[in-house]
Order: structure tokens, then sequence, then C-alpha cells
């Protein structure tokens, strides 16, 4: 269903994608692991069709995100970094507007509109205005426009910051309850949340992907069978990259 190959993308003489390379199946759900500065972000901006590669392609059920970016665009959803909503509109306004632009009208907009608001666990603030949301709140918001569409790929930037446990478990769970039928890319820094709701994870750093594999797998490459102790000696990598191939 989404397709990655070698993508690259340079600002200035900074190399931030470097021939990034993974599929994911509907069904899977796909953490996106690395630093500050990795190229999560940029690498989800590509997958979206918000930001040109300067190499490689990126394809959503089979269509280029350049050169059919409406077509994939069409089967994504978008969760962007901080999740941007127009915060003159209420939550209501918003996923109403998002599914508008898409060209749904009439009774399906409405359906879509109400059962995404209540998904996301928005509904009983949809008719305040979103500046005056917390911020938990307006993530949620953004995540009900994302998924209010059905889309068969979920592109999520950090989908739980902000939140607190209780709503943190609770975006967790409408993961869990969607992706049998969706690719879904999340990024996170709370790597607790990678075994809760991932079936696989990559770690990128500096760009460059330095893993892929289960959870549980990448947890394995530590002594401890920590993740987050995995991770370090994973991303310490960069500082010695002769090391990289004997990992």
């Amino acid at each position: 269903m989404l397709s990655v190959d070698t993508l690259t993308k340079h600002f200035g003489p900074r190399c931030a994608v470097d021939r990034v390379s993974f599929s994911v199946a509907p069904g899977e759900v796909l953490g996106f692991l690395g630093p500050n500065g990795a190229g999560k972000s940029t690498t989800m901006r590509i997958i979206a069709g918000r930001l040109e590669p300067d190499g490689g392609r990126v394809t959503v059920g089979g269509n280029d995100t350049v050169g059919a970016r409406r077509a994939a665009q069409a089967l994504t959803g978008y969760l962007p970094e901080g999740a941007p909503a127009y915060p003159a509109m209420t939550p209501f306004a918003f996923v109403e507007f998002c599914l508008s632009a898409r060209g749904w009208h009439g009774a399906a907009l409405k359906a879509a509109r109400d059962l995404a608001l209540e998904r996301a666990q928005v509904a009983s603030r949809a008719h305040d205005r979103i500046a005056t949301l917390s911020k938990g709140y307006k993530r949620r918001t953004a995540l009900a426009a994302a998924i209010a569409h059905d889309p068969p790929v979920l592109i999520l930037d950090e989908p739980t910051d902000g939140l607190d446990p209780n709503q943190k478990d609770e975006v967790r769970a409408l993961i869990r309850a969607m992706s049998a039928d969706k690719a879904i890319v999340i990024s996170t820094h709370i790597l607790e949340e990678v075994p809760a709701v991932c079936s696989r994870a990559i770690i990128i750093d500096e760009g460059r992907i330095l893993a892929d594999a289960t959870p549980d797998e990448l947890a394995g490459r530590a002594s401890s069978g920590r993740l987050d102790d995995a991770f370090r000696q994973l991303t310490t990598l960069r500082a010695d990259p002769g090391r990289e191939s004997a990992a």
C-alpha cells in the first residue's frame, strides 16, 4: 500500500533523508523512531505529498506522490508535526471543511464528520473554538481531520504528544482498532508506545535507516533486553560508522 524507494532530500548542504527505503502493508503499524533532526518528519512530509524529494520515489496505492499527487493524497491521512488547525474554527467546522475540500458532501460528509469527532474523542468540545482548546484537544482535532475520510494509509507525526495518560491510551486504542485494514506510520519519542501499538519499527538517524525490525527484535539487540537501551546503542553508531556493519 505504501512504498518508499531510495528517498533523498537535501536542505542546502545538509542531507536530511539519505536513500531511505521501506514499505508498509495493510495491517502493519510502523513506528518511525529517531532523535530530533533524524529525518522523521521530513520523510513523513514527503510521503504525504507536502514536500517533494530530491531523489527516489514514494507511491501510495501505486500512485506516485509527485506525478499523481492528488490520487496519492486521496488515499492518505496525515497528522502533521504540531497538529495545525485553523484557530478561529471549531473542531466540528474544521473536520467538515477538510472533508469538503476532499469532495465530500451531504449525508456522507455529515456521517464521516461525526464519526471522526467521536473516534478522536473530541465530540464533547466540537463546538468550541480551536484557539480555546488545550494542546491535547487541538491534537485530537487534527487527528479527527486526518482519519475522517477513512484513508487506507495513515501518516501520524507524534499523535499522542501533549495528551494526558488516559488520552494517550485512547489514541493508542484507536490506532490499534484502525490498523486491521490500514497501513499506518507513526513517529514518536515515547518508546513505551512502540510495543503498545507497533508491529514493526524503524530507527533512523542523520537521514539513514539504522534498523528495521519488530519491537521485540530491536529490544533484543541490547543486553538488557530493553528497547530504550537498544535505541541509544543504535543511534550512537553515527559517532563510529565503522561499528554499523558489526551491529
